[in-house]
């Protein structure tokens, strides 16, 4: 594993972990995994997005004065200075050749009273494995709208580490889209330190063949009154699967904690297949705490409903997903963040639907 060295974080830093031998991987096979061979090659980070099969395509922004960009081989840092707020979010996009193993670290810094919007995405034109590490750190009072996504090929391999840090009277709004890989286990962490903090979470992720798809969410309230809103929602197809598994930590002393998940996931084979496991561990006696878990196939009745007003099959069931992931895209206020995730889950339902 002397080559997964070349990255000081990251799930695969430390090497291959064994299917069920590792807590919080039980639920994905990585036997088939060949790590020797891929060939380590440095990851290029751009800014903008003009790459073929791009998730969205967004302008390389202009910086004002004191923001930090810097982009080298695999490692992207960002910094946005105390009480900056940018006009244009940050837009980065990574692309991974066919047969490399590439390790990418990201570290977004947002001093005391910024507020940025940073949208980061990783795409591959073949079978590749992505070594992901991702920091940020949001200060006291300050904002960050974090948009990563994946459109991998269907035969890469991902696996992220990713942790995020909320400090006093800051908000964290972070959006993760899985629609590629063949297989991987992605790990985000949310911790709020300073009173007051703020984080909303929301994920979603299509499926079809036989992808697997493994998110492990956390949020940790590390400080009283604090708040965190998660919800994840999946739309799987033909044998693939998922699976979801959140908890939220209440730490001793953070009272007035308000945490809710909320995982949800829509098959539309019989051969799909989902876990949405959600998981509590409060330490503080005065707190609100609560989730939800759903897993289900399409709705007759709302397929009768819609067939019985004359719409043909495919086009109800179409109707009927795009109202299930709905809800994700409304928890953005309406304007270009809602039309561009709107806009790449209608184009991933259109590849995964045929």
């Amino acid at each position: 594993m002397a080559e997964l060295a070349a990255v000081a974080a990251g799930p695969l830093a430390g090497g291959v972990p064994t299917f069920k031998g590792r807590p919080g991987w039980e639920f994905t096979d990585i036997s088939a995994l060949d790590v020797s061979a891929y060939q380590l090659a440095p990851v290029h980070p751009a800014c903008g997005s003009d790459a073929p099969g791009t998730l969205w395509d967004l302008p390389a922004a202009s910086l004002p004065a004191g923001v930090e960009l810097g982009i080298g081989d695999g490692e992207v840092t960002i910094t946005v200075p105390r009480g900056t707020t940018l006009a244009q979010p940050i837009a980065l996009t990574s692309v991974l050749a066919e047969g490399q193993l590439g390790n990418l670290r990201s570290r977004i810094v947002i001093e005391e009273g910024a507020h940025a919007e940073v949208w980061e995405q990783f795409v591959s034109p073949g079978d590749c494995l992505l070594n992901l590490a991702t920091e940020l750190q949001v200060a006291d009072n300050a904002s960050l709208r974090y948009v990563n996504g994946q459109a991998l090929s269907e035969q890469a391999w991902i696996f992220g580490a990713q942790h995020a840090s909320v400090g006093r009277d800051a908000r964290l709004d972070w959006v993760a889209l899985g629609f590629g890989s063949r297989s991987g286990h992605v790990l985000m962490q949310t911790r709020l330190v300073g009173q007051g903090a703020e984080a909303r979470v929301t994920g979603a992720y299509a499926t079809r063949g036989g992808q697997h798809i493994d998110f492990d969410t956390t949020q940790e309230h590390a400080a009283p009154n604090t708040t965190s809103d998660l919800a994840f929602r999946g739309v799987l197809t033909g044998r693939s699967s998922a699976v979801w598994k959140g908890n939220i930590i209440v730490d001793p002393g953070a009272q007035k904690t308000d945490a809710f998940q909320d995982s949800r996931n829509l098959l539309i084979s019989k051969r799909a297949h989902a876990d949405s496991i959600p998981g509590l561990e409060i330490q503080a006696n005065d707190v609100r705490c609560t989730h939800a878990a759903a897993v289900a196939q399409v709705d007759p009745e709302q397929l009768f409903y819609l067939r019985s007003h004359g719409m043909p099959e495919a086009e109800a069931k179409r109707l009927v997903i795009e109202g299930f992931l709905a809800a994700l895209v409304e928890r953005f206020e309406a304007g270009p963040v809602r039309d561009v995730l709107g806009a790449a889950l209608e184009r991933r339902l259109e590849l995964i639907l045929g």
